[in-house]
C-alpha cells in the first residue's frame, strides 16, 4: 500500500491538512466545477431522496449535494472530526447528519439510502473493494452510487509521485470493483481543472445501479485488510510519522506544480465559463506561489 493508503496515516495526515484544505487544497485539484458535473451522475435531484456522503471532509462536495436536495436528507460520514469540525461550522450544512465512521464499515444498516456519494475518499481505502460492496449494501434497490476519484497519471514522474503517496487507481480498477460489488448500468464522466493539460485524464465520476436488495455479492469473498487491533508501538509511531512525512512531502509536490499551471494558463480565456466556475488563484494560493517562488530563488543564488 502507498504511504497514506492507511486508516492511521490518512488520520493524522488531515489532522494537519483540515487546517487549509479548503483555502489551498480544493481549489487547485477538486474545483466547484469538477464537483457539479461529477455529482450530475448521481441524479440526486429527485425529491426526498436519503443521501449520504462518504469521505464527506470539510463538507466541500456536501456543499455541492445540498444544491440538488435539502440538507435535512444528507448524511455525512467520515473517519476525521478534524475535517467534520470544518465541515459542521457551513451554513449551507446546518441541516445534515453527521456521523463519525469508516468507508469499508459504514455505520448504517443495509438497503437504508437512496444515493450514495463519495469524492476524494477512495485514495486513502486499503481495500478499496470492501469500500464498494460497502456502498452497495447501504443504498436501496434501484438506488445509484457515485464513486469519483483521482486516475493515475500518465506522466512517468507524476504517477511516482502520486503513488508514493496514495492510491491512483486505473480506470479499469474503479469498473473492475464497481463490476465485483454486483452493480449494473454502470456509467462513466471525467474531470479536471482548466490548468491540467496534457495526455490522459485527470479525474473519473463512476456511478452504478444497485439491482437487488441485500449485502454485494462480493461480500462473501473481498479478503478483509484490519488496522482495528493494531498495537501503537514505538515502532510503529515511529514508522505512522515517517509515512505521514515523507507521503506528505510527494503529495505536496503537487501544490507548487498546479500554481504554476494556473500561472501558466492564467491569461486563457474563461469568457464561455459561468462566473461562480471561474477558476483563478486565491490570497493562499498567492502566498503559497510567492513563497515556492523565494524558495526557488535562495537555492539558485545558494548555488551559483
Amino acid at each position: 500500500m502507498r504511504l497514506i493508503q492507511h486508516k492511521k496515516e490518512a488520520y493524522w495526515f488531515y489532522r494537519y491538512l483540515s487546517i487549509f484544505y479548503d483555502k489551498l487544497v480544493n481549489p487547485l485539484f477538486w474545483t466547484k466545477r469538477m464537483r457539479d458535473e461529477a455529482l450530475e451522475l448521481g441524479q440526486l435531484q429527485e425529491p426526498g431522496l436519503k443521501i449520504i456522503d462518504v469521505g464527506s471532509g470539510t463538507g466541500f462536495t456536501t456543499e455541492g449535494i445540498v444544491r440538488m436536495a435539502s440538507a435535512e436528507q444528507v448524511t455525512c460520514v467520515d473517519q476525521s472530526p478534524h475535517q467534520m469540525a470544518k465541515a459542521k461550522k457551513k451554513p449551507a450544512l446546518q441541516g445534515c447528519t453527521f456521523q463519525l465512521g469508516d468507508a469499508e464499515n459504514i455505520p448504517f444498516g443495509t438497503d437504508a439510502f437512496d444515493r450514495y456519494v463519495s469524492a476524494g475518499s477512495i485514495e486513502y481505502w486499503p481495500n478499496p473493494q470492501q469500500g464498494i460492496n460497502e456502498a452497495y449494501r447501504v443504498i436501496k434497490p434501484g438506488g445509484i452510487a457515485l464513486m469519483i476519484g483521482p486516475l493515475e497519471p500518465e506522466n512517468a514522474i507524476a504517477r511516482f509521485m502520486a503513488n508514493t503517496w496514495m492510491l491512483f487507481p486505473k480506470e479499469e480498477e474503479y469498473l473492475h470493483w464497481f463490476r465485483e460489488a454486483g452493480f449494473q448500468d454502470i456509467k462513466v464522466r471525467y474531470v479536471k481543472p482548466h490548468w491540467v493539460t496534457g495526455r490522459g485524464e485527470y479525474g473519473i465520476a463512476v456511478s452504478g445501479v444497485k439491482p437487488q436488495a441485500g449485502l454485494s455479492p462480493a461480500a462473501g469473498h473481498t479478503p478483509p485488510v484490519s488496522e482495528t487491533a493494531e498495537k501503537m508501538t514505538l515502532g510503529r509511531w515511529l514508522q505512522l510519522a515517517g509515512r505521514v512525512l515523507i507521503g506528505s512531502i510527494a503529495g505536496f509536490v503537487f501544490i507548487p506544480a498546479a500554481l504554476f499551471g494556473y500561472l501558466r494558463r492564467a491569461f486563457s480565456g474563461q469568457q464561455d465559463v459561468p462566473e461562480e466556475y471561474r477558476e483563478r488563484l486565491n490570497g493562499y494560493q498567492v502566498t503559497a506561489l510567492a513563497i515556492i517562488v523565494v524558495i526557488i530563488g535562495l537555492v539558485i543564488y545558494g548555488l551559483a
